[in-house]
C-alpha cells in the first residue's frame, strides 16, 4: 500500500488549496478513505472521510462549510478541497486508509495558513 500527497504550501488567510492523495497497491474503490491532521505539538485528528463509493461523507465540526473531500476511483485519487482557509487549519495532512486490520498514511503535506 501506497499514499502520496500532494497540493500543500503557503496559503494567505481565506484562500484555498486543494490536496490529492495517490493510492496504490491495493483495491482503492473498495475501501473508504481519510484525512488527517497534524499541528506542531498537537495529536493527529481525524478532518474528513469518504466511503469506498462516495456515497457518504463526514467532515469534522472545525472545517464543515469550508472544506469537501471528493475521490476518483478511476485515477486512485482522493482529494481533500480546502475554502476559506483560517491560521488554525496550518497543520501537516496525511492521507489514511485501513486495509485488512493494518493502518497505512502517507509521508503528509504541509500547509501553512498565514500572512
Amino acid at each position: 500500500v501506497q499514499l502520496v500527497e500532494s497540493g500543500g504550501g503557503l496559503v494567505q488567510p481565506g484562500g484555498s488549496l486543494r490536496l490529492s492523495c495517490a493510492a496504490s497497491g491495493f483495491t482503492f474503490s473498495r475501501y473508504n478513505m481519510n484525512w488527517y491532521r497534524q499541528a506542531p505539538g498537537k495529536e493527529r485528528n481525524l478532518v474528513a472521510l469518504i466511503s469506498s463509493d462516495a456515497g457518504r461523507t463526514n467532515l469534522a465540526d472545525s472545517v464543515k462549510g469550508r472544506f469537501t473531500i471528493s475521490r476518483d476511483n478511476a485515477k486512485n485519487t482522493v482529494y481533500l478541497q480546502m475554502n476559506s482557509l483560517k491560521p488554525e487549519d496550518t497543520a501537516v495532512y496525511y492521507c489514511n486508509v485501513f486495509v485488512r486490520g493494518s493502518a497505512y498514511w502517507g509521508q503528509g503535506t504541509q500547509v501553512t495558513v498565514s500572512s
